[in-house]
């Protein structure tokens, strides 16, 4: 008997589960078919006018310029998965070269060493003095309240059900004054409110970086944005393998198999809703299939503007989330996705990207950081709304010009009003937000001819800035409970399984592309019968006495 995958959701968990199932499970591509409503992908696009026709935005009153919606750091020693399932992707553009191997023969010859990671009004870049980020400015209780939460095992986790961050260091309020919490936050985007159960595990599982955080040595850089570097290779190998890939596909609602119990989850139908024509439809699925859902996406109820627009929030729960929550009216144990997506509050962002038609803008940030493009994460820690922007090695997408220049930026409190733009931070324009930007790095900016002279000629060099809204961004870090996430294959699954940010895995952390290739690994080797002592080996950097004792020492300066 034939069996077929159905894939609702077409980003790298589910391209991966595809490459999983044709390179470990022998299947033909044929039998395989990736359903999405977004053709780029969670972390980078293309060209701002293709976003137009995408589900969920709406025309552009200047649609130039590039438009990328977030960006996600890579590492080359814990995310094992990511570079087992690339290795497998050959290179579009380097010939006898696999996806990994091209990532990390760019990220050696380019590697990160960020000089600028924290500025402020008053020293500029903190790269001297007293408040040098070198320093993680621990009081003794900060350091014993980390330490007591990166020892607790994993066996007493649900010790942290629903408590926040600000609850746990809540007899040191002095820790969110730290240059350690304001890189942290800003590197990995915890906010106070987030879950202390997902710190602990980043703590645990990315305590390599612990020691190096002030200068981002560990992020590993793609040649290109990471839709252009990961994506599209994986889609090109796997589209030459046969698969199936249909686009503005919206699966709406899973039919099951009703049992006298309801204790065994058998899918038998997807229905769907055609977004480019609003036709629906049901696709009837056998017992011997199987069925891959991204029961959340940070990408959803997005919202964009432009230049001289701003963003009109999108309040619509998101669609992804929406499926998830049907599969829990009918069944017990698949998690709350309320908790993730019913206050966005806790998770939204609003990001933007500004694309140049000259240098100058990217010169002057350079000049003002210390450091060359492909370096940088900057964090203005006076900034209200909690601004930081990255200049990406350039160029950034194949399609940009020699003499165009591409940043992009963020604001972890978007409802909190700029310092030099007086309204929130989501009601500004690309040109605010701009103008917010340029006010924080003149303040920062100690030389004699500095950037505020040059406001008019950098105005003058932009193509477009782009805001967009995620109101999801980082759901995946609010506060939880054990059991609010369901397992990658909830008991009693037949054949369905749930594969994103929001499944439970052990030890593992999420907001990462590592998470959701394990998270397919885990789903394929299940149905497939394949033993778990075949996954993809993790690193337990956190039994390391070496880096342990790197961590201390970082602790103590």
């Amino acid at each position: 008997m034939t069996h077929k995958a159905y894939m609702i959701g077409a980003g790298l968990g589910n391209l991966s589960a595809a490459v999983y199932l044709i390179r470990d499970g022998k299947w033909s591509g044929s039998d395989i078919t990736l359903m999405g409503i977004d053709a780029h992908g969670a972390n980078d696009g293309q060209a701002a006018s293709e976003f137009e026709t995408e589900y969920g935005y709406g025309r552009l009153g200047n649609s130039r310029g590039f438009l990328n919606r977030g960006g996600r750091m890579l590492n080359e020693e814990t995310y094992e998965n990511l570079w087992d399932i690339l290795g497998t992707i050959p290179s579009l553009e380097r010939p006898g070269l696999s996806v990994t191997e091209e990532i990390l023969e760019f990220d050696h010859a380019h590697p990160t060493h960020d000089v600028g990671r924290l500025i402020d009004a008053t020293i500029g870049v903190r790269d001297h003095g007293p408040n040098d980020y070198v320093h993680m400015q621990f009081t003794q209780r900060d350091r014993f309240l980390l330490t007591k939460l990166m020892l607790m095992p994993e066996s007493r986790e649900r010790e942290l059900d629903d408590i926040s961050i600000t609850e746990w260091f809540a007899s040191s309020p002095h820790f969110f004054t730290t240059n350690f919490w304001f890189m942290w936050k800003t590197t990995f985007a915890f906010l106070e409110v987030d879950s202390v159960m997902e710190l602990r595990r980043y703590m645990n599982r990315m305590i390599l970086e612990f020691s190096r955080i002030n200068t981002l040595e560990g992020v590993t850089r793609t040649p290109y944005n990471q839709y252009e570097s990961v994506i599209l290779p994986m889609r090109a190998w796997l589209a030459g393998k046969g698969v199936h890939f249909v686009n503005n596909r919206k699966v709406t609602a899973f039919d099951f198999r009703d049992t006298p119990l309801r204790d065994e989850i058998v899918v038998t139908g997807l229905r769907y809703e055609d977004t480019a024509t609003g036709e629906t439809g049901v696709i009837a699925v056998d017992e011997d299939d199987f069925v891959f859902d991204t029961n959340g996406s940070i990408t959803d109820s997005a919202a964009i503007g432009d230049l001289d627009t701003p963003i009109t929030e999108d309040p619509r729960f998101g669609p992804s989330a929406e499926l998830w929550k049907q599969a829990t009216e009918h069944f017990y144990g698949l998690g709350h996705p309320e908790k993730f997506f019913g206050d966005r509050s806790q998770s939204e962002w609003l990001s933007f990207t500004v694309t140049t038609d000259s240098h100058l803008l990217i010169n002057e940030i350079s000049r003002i950081t210390k450091q060359l493009p492909g370096n940088a994460l900057n964090t203005f820690v006076d900034s209200t709304a909690c601004l930081s922007i990255v200049v990406h090695h350039q160029p950034h997408y194949r399609a940009q010009k020699p003499n165009e220049g591409v940043l992009w930026g963020y604001f972890l409190y978007p409802r909190r009003s700029g310092d030099f733009v007086p309204k929130p931070a989501i009601e500004m324009t690309g040109r605010e937000i701009l103008i917010e930007l340029l006010g924080h790095l003149a303040t920062a900016d100690k030389s004699a001819t500095g950037i505020a002279g040059k406001t008019d000629e950098i105005l003058a060099s932009i193509v477009n800035v782009i805001p967009c809204h995620m109101p999801y961004a980082s759901a995946m870090f609010n506060r939880r409970a054990v059991g609010d996430r369901p397992a990658v294959v909830p008991a009693n699954s037949k054949n369905l399984a749930f594969i994103s940010q929001w499944c439970e895995m052990p030890f593992d952390m999420v907001f990462t592309e590592q998470y959701s290739v394990r998270a397919a690994q885990i789903a394929v080797y299940h149905f497939l019968g394949i033993p778990d002592e075949r996954l993809t080996p993790l690193h337990h950097y956190e039994k390391d006495p070496r880096v342990m004792a790197r961590a201390t020492r970082t602790m103590f300066r």
